[in-house]
């Protein structure tokens, strides 16, 4: 525990999209100390070449990605691509090092081995706590249990960004029985960032700029059975998902618009109940006033989820929409919500329920 002292962290991969919004995350946090920042291919350049926003780090010089490098911080940030983290996480943890470990990527998110191995193609590294802490498990109206698992973590899973979106707009229902599970359908218009540098880099050169774009269509998309398992467990029951992901002209934000039929015997005041009930008391995940739905300006750069439900009586489905900022809530401010847990800290220090003005 860290309760009221400073902590250093260290920045794996600390070039790309998410290791600088995590970064940004911690030059805001009141406890925070930024140690040393690695890179793979861009180790010996500056920072400030790649996150000129990021003043206050600007000159430091970015160090090869090594378990050496990483070691003898409190905490190790791994915001490296799929398959990379495992192997660094694996060389900290043989070296004996006893930071905690936030994987930003995907490499400890999944229950399965077999599911890795189908959707990414390479062994699986193992399953880590997960950094959701609004996670629903069936059963309960609320979970407190998710948080009481990332109390105690060392190692923590942090969700994907679509999957944090889809997870907190559709599982309430399931929780309370209100919706069907194996009817969930899922279309979101993503701001560029979601598909990474290198994709975000080749589609703005590509003149993707005025147009909107799906990618991953039918069935592919890596996310998939990470948003199946979330659900599988908020409801108790196996879920199945058609997720459908668009490249829209922003470079940030999510917006995700998901469906599912009506539960037998559920009612529109039923249904707005198991979402009021589900995110009363959470700070950081909002249901709006019946008639206001959420848009991505008003998440820009706050840990927030806003969500909107209604029931489409003449098509007898649900159809709830969920807007993130995918660098915040759904990447690095979700990571150090649950990092305050760790730490034994409010899980709300250094984060804003506040977006800026677009």
């Amino acid at each position: 525990m860290f309760m009221h002292m400073s902590f250093t962290v260290a920045v794996a991969g600390a070039s790309g999209y998410a290791g600088g919004e995590i970064l940004r995350v911690l030059l805001l946090h009141p406890e925070a100390r930024v140690g040393a920042l690695t890179a793979q291919a861009s180790a010996g350049t500056t920072l400030g070449s790649h996150h000129p926003h990021l003043r206050a780090l600007a000159g430091r010089v970015l160090q090869p990605t090594t378990s050496t490098v990483l070691a003898g911080h409190d905490v190790v940030v791994l915001a490296l691509p799929h398959g990379a983290s495992g192997v660094v996480a694996a060389e900290l943890e043989a070296a004996g090092d006893r930071a905690i470990l936030l994987d930003l990527g995907a490499d400890h998110r999944l229950v399965d081995p077999t599911e890795w191995e189908s959707f990414y193609g390479s062994p699986h590294a193992g399953t880590w706590p997960y950094g959701l802490p609004e996670l629903l498990h069936a059963g309960e109206a609320v979970a407190r249990d998710q948080r009481d698992i990332l109390a105690t973590a060392r190692r923590i899973a942090v969700p994907g960004c679509n999957v944090t979106a889809v997870t907190l707009g559709l599982q309430p229902g399931l929780a309370a029985g209100v919706i069907e599970p194996l009817d969930l359908v899922a279309v979101l218009a993503n701001g560029y960032s979601g598909a990474g540098k290198t994709l975000a880099h080749h589609l703005l050169a590509s003149e993707a700029l005025g147009s909107a774009q799906p990618y991953a269509v039918g069935g592919v998309h890596r996310h998939i059975p990470e948003i199946e398992q979330n659900l599988a467990r908020a409801g108790g029951a196996p879920v199945r998902l058609s997720f459908t992901p668009t490249l829209v002209p922003m470079s940030r934000g999510i917006l995700a618009t998901a469906t599912a039929r009506l539960a037998g015997g559920a009612t529109p005041s039923s249904v707005r109940e198991a979402w009021r009930s589900a995110y009363a008391d959470e700070p950081f995940v909002e249901l709006l006033p019946e008639g206001q739905w959420p848009s991505t300006a008003m998440t820009l750069g706050a840990n927030t989820a806003l969500v909107q439900v209604v029931v489409d009586e003449r098509a007898r489905r649900v159809v709830t929409v969920t807007a993130i900022d995918n660098l915040v809530k759904g990447t690095a401010g979700g990571a150090m919500q649950s990092l305050n847990l760790a730490l034994g800290l409010p899980e709300t220090t250094g984060l804003s329920v506040n977006g800026v003005a677009p």
